[in-house]
């Protein structure tokens, strides 16, 4: 079976179609940091607007834990949608409840109401499939049809992304077909050299993508609190960087396969370390096998990646074809330790083939250092649906829509 598209669903005009999106937007004081998410979904809403459907879109946003938690209400997101679609956009102050069946009543041909955060109902996220099942059919009573583009969801068996896809007509939206054919070249005939670049905290949520990946690519590149493992499976110390001690025989493992199999697994030569998590922290630039010979001894804190590092990698992947990038180079947050995650970014940019940018974090990084979305090949919506496609796991919402 093939993915199941919007054109086969038929004419949508004057439906209620339910419209699955992913408007898990960072919020500062009710005030979204960046709608890269919600811009991201505009393509499908326009279309069915266009088409004279009448939406009902839904999201999750944060974790409040199966009930309403104001500080993750979507209202600010709704109020973000109306500006971009340049026109009005109901709010229900509820999922299921009786603000959102007036609000779907109300609803003309074209136009467009959100429910509030799927997640205030603790059936959305159940581990029982019968109570995800019921909060499923609730749903469905507002819709005639379903369009899943959520696609940072689709590896969860949730009830807006699996069950209600049951019950309802359902296909999958522009973003998720524009997802899954970047996804397709990057695991199918890539062309060389291809690079994957690693950053983040944790090797540990990195272990099955590099694993599915070592036979694939041409050279992994590895930055951010994961480096700090790899250094201390060679036998480095790290002072008191982030350090996952359970996992350094796994990473030795994965250094021996890599040399084996010819992929170049390049790790930082230099890396900037702090004398505490802070933008007022002491710093220094030293040799990534002598983070414990700093002033700072062995309370050194690594947090970036060191300018010579930055400058190679940069180099590696401006000569690469296909470049995959998940997980911050270090604390871009902070300004004194952002350099790292500029300079893989700057790289990106000048990528002549195609170059995507995976997961929330990769994706804020980028903007909040004052790149645009369209200096990029493709800038992923979904994490960690990205890296369980990556490491070839089988993802529940994309399997209802009909994808093998």
């Amino acid at each position: 079976m093939t993915l199941r598209t919007l054109e086969s669903l038929g004419s949508l005009a004057g439906k209620r179609v339910i419209v699955r999106c992913d408007l898990n937007v960072p919020l500062q004081d009710a005030v979204i940091a960046d709608d890269g998410r919600v811009r991201a979904s505009l393509p499908t809403l326009n279309a069915l607007i266009n088409e004279g459907a009448r939406l009902v879109i839904c999201s999750h946003l944060g974790r409040p834990d199966g009930a309403p938690d104001p500080k993750y209400s979507l209202a600010p997101v709704a109020q973000r949608l109306s500006e971009l679609l340049g026109k009005p956009v109901a709010f229900a102050r509820d999922t299921v409840g009786e603000s959102a069946h007036d609000a779907v009543a109300a609803l003309e041909d074209g136009e467009v109401a959100v429910i509030e955060n799927l997640r205030f109902n603790a059936g959305e996220t159940s581990k029982d499939a019968g109570e995800r099942r019921a909060f499923a059919e609730q749903l469905a009573e507002l819709g005639d049809a379903l369009v899943s583009d959520g696609f940072g969801v689709v590896h969860r068996k949730q009830a807006s992304v699996y069950e209600l896809a049951e019950i309802l007509p359902s296909a999958a939206g522009q973003l998720i077909a524009a997802e899954l054919d970047v996804l397709d070249r990057l695991t199918e005939n890539p062309e060389r050299p291809y690079t994957v670049v690693l950053g983040g905290s944790k090797v540990s949520d990195k272990l099955g993508v590099i694993s599915h990946l070592l036979p694939r690519v041409d050279r992994i590149l590895v930055g951010g609190g994961m480096l700090f493992t790899f250094l201390a499976a060679q036998g480095h110390k790290v002072g008191s960087s982030l350090l996952e001690a359970d996992q350094l025989d796994t990473v030795r493992e994965y250094m021996r396969i890599a040399e084996e199999s010819g992929v170049e697994l390049v790790l930082p030569t230099d890396v900037v370390v702090a004398s505490k998590f802070g933008a007022d922290a002491e710093h220094v630039i030293t040799p990534a096998d002598a983070i414990e010979e700093t002033p700072f001894g062995a309370s050194g804190l690594g947090l970036d990646i060191g300018p010579a590092t930055g400058a190679r990698f940069a180099e590696l992947i401006r000569d690469s074809k296909t470049v995959f990038w998940n997980g911050p180079m270090g604390v871009f947050e902070l300004a004194p330790f952002a350099a790292g995650t500029k300079a893989v970014a700057q790289a990106l940019t000048d990528v002549d083939g195609l170059s995507v940018v995976g997961g929330g974090d990769s994706a804020a990084a980028v903007r909040q250092l004052g790149f645009t979305d369209d200096e990029f090949g493709h800038i992923s919506t979904g994490g960690g649906a990205s890296l369980e496609f990556l490491e070839g796991k089988k993802l529940p919402g994309l399997e209802i829509l009909g994808w093998q």
